[in-house]
């Protein structure tokens, strides 16, 4: 296993490219320019140790040069030992609701957008404990299953959208559903599911009757309100510009409100609790102390630990290039001419 300590170093590569551009301009340049100081054949007089393969052999070992400089900024480290490390934690699971209530703009930039900058804040503070990802509509898919990769949960959770799920409308009951099922051990004391949403819930009382099956079966919910109970219309964008807002049946503008009623009820029905999820700094506050009160569960989780340096090896082909530039093809010694490197030995005029 490796890693990359340093990979925006890798943007120096773009120096090769342009070297290489210079060098290229700067030969036509030089031709140009001795073309009109003499005949080619008179240049080879004036100038009989003229070579034309050592500029393109420098340039590629300045080229190599650079190259295993970029790799030892970068600092590609390698994973020497495969270790099981002990864990306490409990399990959480996030349901994160993509209906097209979500675009609404009460709530800066607009609701999944917040939500989605919540769980990232939330997945910051965390340290231990599992997660695992669900996305839902009018029904519920899984995204990302019980993990403790905090990195992959963060990939995962910025491809959710509200173009995701083609069967609109909003179905917490089916979210709570699926949640049950990504719980896979039996023995942990608290399974955790975060439901985020604006609460516009078609199935109220299929809602709750989810929240306590939820319940009997060990899991406590946790509810966060996105959005305001004002409201606001539903945008329909193209290019990032608003075209027009969602209209009903009657050709009215829908104004989406945030229904913390619901979401309070199927948070009690757990004895859990409902949050407002506008303001991230109280979330996180709250959460820190709900989970804090928790029992934790050891489980085991596998990682590479050890990781160790290989910036050594290219810092020194690096330098190692560079004194060949500048001790054997800045110079001309005898040794190198009788070698013939380049196949120049001269013939007698």
């Amino acid at each position: 296993m490796y890693q990359l300590e340093e990979a925006n170093y890798f943007y120096f590569l773009i120096l090769i490219p342009l070297l290489w551009i210079a060098f290229g301009l700067y030969t036509a340049w030089k031709k140009r320019v001795q073309t009109t100081f003499a005949r080619p054949e008179l240049l080879e007089i004036l100038s009989p140790d003229r070579s034309r393969f050592k500029p393109v052999l420098k340039l590629i070992v300045l080229s190599l040069a650079l190259l295993s400089f970029t790799f030892a900024l970068v600092n590609p480290q390698i994973g020497t030992e495969l270790e099981t490390v002990k864990r306490e934690g409990v399990d959480i699971v996030f349901a994160l609701d993509v209906s097209k209530s979500m675009l609404a703009e009460d709530i800066a930039p607009n609701r999944i957008e917040k939500a989605k900058r919540l769980i990232s804040a939330l997945l910051n503070d965390l340290v231990t404990d599992r997660v695992g990802i669900i996305a839902y509509a009018a029904q519920a898919v899984p995204q990302l299953p019980i993990t403790t990769d905090y990195g992959a949960a963060k990939i995962f959770l910025q491809s959710l959208n509200t173009d995701m799920l083609s069967s609109q409308g909003t179905a917490i009951d089916a979210a709570i559903d699926l949640a049950t099922t990504f719980f896979d051990d039996q023995e942990q004391t608290n399974k955790v599911l975060f439901i985020l949403s604006d609460g516009e819930d078609h199935t109220e009382e299929a809602a709750i009757d989810a929240a306590q099956r939820a319940n009997a079966a060990g899991i406590k919910i946790f509810t966060f309100g996105i959005g305001t109970e004002k409201g606001a219309p539903i945008p329909i964008k193209r290019n990032g510009i608003v075209e027009r807002y969602k209209k009903d049946e009657e050709g009215e503008v829908v104004l989406t409100q945030r229904n913390s009623a619901i979401l309070e009820s199927i948070a009690s029905s757990t004895e859990g609790a409902y949050t407002d999820g506008n303001d991230t700094q109280a979330v996180l506050s709250f959460v820190r102390e709900a989970l804090k009160e928790m029992d934790k569960k050891e489980f085991e989780a596998k990682k590479f630990v050890s990781y160790k340096d290989r910036f050594q090896a290219f810092l020194f082909a690096g330098f190692l290039l560079i004194l060949i530039d500048v001790f054997l093809l800045e110079t001309q010694t005898k040794w190198i001419s009788r070698l013939n490197l380049f196949n120049e030995n001269k013939s007698e005029l």
